[in-house]
């Protein structure tokens, strides 16, 4: 029996399957930033249609800061998850299947913007009291949303280069 052959076929087994293991970690590890960009823009502008309609909504019914701003996140979170919800389902993918598609895509990302945008806003002194035709009110909130992109590409960045958030979605692209 030749062992030197089989010891021979087997680290260069090993070798493959670690060259094959380098390969797509490389893949995984090297997601532009313009990829994550992307990523955080599709999540904002769920996020930003959510917000936006539920501060218009709370401000036009009159209701205190907390109640408008709980309405807001809940339609950003709604807004955020139908975009995915959308796009995973057009691609063929059932309701349910959809479903884990976005919580697992787009969870953290919106978790993320909705933190430091609402952050922002209730920080900017004034903000919380403005009215839709304030200029506080819109700079407060545009500029949370500008401060929330920054913050959230490299969150994106970093998890799509180990294949959770967004990176999830594109397997039904």
């Amino acid at each position: 029996m030749d062992h030197g052959a089989h010891h021979t076929s087997t680290a260069h087994d090993h070798t493959a399957h670690q060259a094959h293991a380098g390969h797509a970690g490389h893949q995984m590890g090297g997601v532009t930033w313009g990829a994550a960009a992307k990523a955080t823009l599709h999540c904002l502008t769920g996020c930003a249609i959510g917000e936006i309609l539920g501060m218009v909504i709370g401000t036009a019914l009159l209701w205190g800061n907390f109640q408008t701003m709980i309405l807001a996140i809940t339609l950003a979170f709604v807004f955020g998850y139908s975009f995915t919800l959308f796009a995973v389902s057009k691609a063929g993918l059932d309701w349910k299947s959809a479903i884990k598609v976005a919580l697992a895509a787009d969870t953290v990302s919106i978790a993320v913007m909705e933190l430091v945008d609402n952050g922002i806003i209730a920080l900017t002194p004034g903000a919380m009291d403005a009215h839709l035709s304030d200029a506080l009110f819109w700079t407060a909130l545009l500029g949370g949303f500008a401060v929330a992109f920054v913050i959230t590409t490299p969150v994106n960045k970093w998890m799509i280069g180990r294949g959770n958030g967004h990176a999830v979605v594109h397997a039904y692209h």
